[in-house]
């Protein structure tokens, strides 16, 4: 049973993955475009544009939400989105209670940790990483195998 668990990790990650980068992405969209139901707080509405902190957060979240989706640079992606939810919290929400149930902040706590989990794990399986680093491996080994042999 254990084997069997194991051996289906990485899948189990990789659509762990793509559910937290898409929710993540939505909310960035929400924010950016003012689609599905649009920024928190605006009736439908969108950030405007360059205002400090939450237009910034919500292109993170757009950018970072579709790197994590698609595997694409996701360590990396995952830390400036992780990052960005940690402040999110303790600037923005924190101040109003101590608990996320009291001030609002549960979301921004759980994609904070759930990011920070995909620095450590890396993108699991369906993910472009591993595309990309199985094509460069097998590319490295053909361009070792018709390189001439020093005498």
């Amino acid at each position: 049973m254990t084997a069997r668990l194991n051996n289906a990790q990485p899948y189990a990650l990789g659509l762990f993955r793509i559910v937290v980068g898409l929710l993540f992405a939505c909310h960035g969209a929400a924010a950016l475009f003012g689609v599905l139901g649009g920024a928190a707080g605006t009736n439908g509405g969108t950030v405007p544009a360059g205002t400090w902190p939450f237009w910034y957060a919500a292109v993170i979240q757009l950018v970072g939400g579709v790197l994590v989706l698609l595997g694409l640079a996701t360590r990396v992606a995952a830390f400036i989105a992780s990052g960005s939810m940690a402040y999110a919290y303790f600037k923005v929400h924190q101040p109003g209670a101590l608990w996320p149930m009291e001030n609002g902040g549960e979301a921004s706590a759980m994609f904070c940790w759930a990011l920070l989990l995909l620095v450590f794990t890396g993108s699991g399986a369906f993910g472009l990483d591993r595309l990309f680093a199985r094509r460069s491996t097998a590319q490295g080994r053909t361009t070792a195998e018709q390189a001439p042999v020093a005498a």
